[in-house]
């Protein structure tokens, strides 16, 4: 077998086309197990004995977060190759850590494979995920393959530390603070849409929307930046700005004022709202899966970050004292009250 690679894709020649049925469980883990380990010096054991042994640094909070993805809930393997399926596994993963202001440290990793899926498959899988967690000095120390009756199901669970200064959470929102995302929002939504076309290549807009969608950015530097500089509460967003800023307005028992103008939104996200006659700003509001993050500072410690550093820091509102309530301005001064409408697994409306 042969590794071929390059920073966005890797493909795996195999002498003959193996199905999983015909490697079976040992030989598949004897396959993903190499290039698993970007940092030794945290690892005693990995990949290979009943659980992995790992040094966790002295006098850090230790993080814990899990994701599930489920074939056809959250992606579709019509639209994504394997590659970038592995590589967004790990992404939404440590989009958690880094809304927490930690480092991403260990990662295991369970999948749920119907027995015809080609080993070939598999391989490139991983192959996402190693590229992106060598990115970011991340682990694979263990986890789990079982057989499933019908589609593919990937859990990853990922540990991750903080100094116990620099820990923030949704719950630590104050009034007055100032309320930052740290780029564009809505380009995943939209890169969704474009991808469901069946045809995203034929628009010239399509590719970074596209991108967004099925390979996102997990914000982790700017997070431990963000968390060091005075962050009083951080979120990751996964199911839109809407759901978002509630989670944090409910935890900290505050209320929010958002500027419509104010909220990021791309040339190519506003001109995939207008292919689909959509309302551009509903893309960031409830699309979801941007995987930046919303934060909210006291304003003196945002200004001196944003003249220290030279970061993309967009301010788009205020904590106010209404308890759990989040307010949309707009440019001609009407308001709307903005509901949780980010996605819900077992929503049925």
């Amino acid at each position: 077998m042969v590794w071929y690679g390059s920073h966005n894709y890797y493909c795996v020649e195999v002498t003959a086309l193996l199905q999983l049925e015909q490697v079976g469980e040992f030989g598949l883990i004897r396959l993903l197990a190499t290039d698993t380990i970007n940092d030794p010096a945290t690892v005693v054991v990995g990949i290979g004995d009943d659980a992995a042994v790992f040094l966790p640094a002295a006098r850090q909070l230790q993080l814990l977060t899990t994701d599930m993805l489920v074939e056809n809930i959250h992606f579709d393997l019509k639209t994504t190759t394997p590659w970038q399926l592995g590589y967004k596994a790990i992404a939404v993963n440590l989009s958690d850590i880094a809304a927490m202001g930690g480092v991403p440290r260990q990662a295991a990793v369970s999948l749920a494979l119907p027995r015809n899926t080609q080993v070939e498959f598999v391989a490139n899988l991983y192959q996402g995920m190693k590229e992106i967690c060598r990115e970011f000095g991340v682990n694979i120390v263990g986890g789990d393959t079982v057989s499933s009756p019908q589609g593919l199901v990937i859990n990853v669970v990922l540990t991750g530390e903080v100094e116990p200064a620099n820990l923030v959470k949704r719950s630590g929102a104050q009034a007055g603070d100032v309320v930052i995302v740290t780029g564009n929002l809505g380009n995943s939504a939209a890169g969704l849409d474009i991808l469901n076309t069946e045809c995203w290549e034929e628009f010239d807009f399509a590719r970074p929307l596209v991108t967004s969608h099925l390979t996102p950015r997990p914000q982790v530097k700017l997070g431990q930046l963000l968390a060091a500089a005075g962050a009083s509460s951080m979120n990751d967003i996964s199911d839109g700005l809407g759901s978002e800023s509630h989670e944090i307005a409910k935890a900290s028992g505050v209320g929010m004022v958002l500027y419509a103008d104010r909220i990021p939104l791309s040339q190519e996200a506003i001109q995939a709202a207008a292919k689909f006659s959509k309302i551009p700003l509903n893309y960031a509001l409830y699309g979801g899966e941007d995987y930046q993050l919303l934060v909210t500072m006291p304003p003196d410690k945002f200004e001196r970050l944003r003249h220290q550093e030279q970061l993309r820091l967009i301010l788009i509102g205020e904590v106010t004292e209404a308890k759990d309530e989040v307010i949309l301005i707009y440019p001609d001064g009407t308001t709307e009250k903005i509901e949780p409408r980010g996605y819900n697994h077992f929503r049925t409306d």
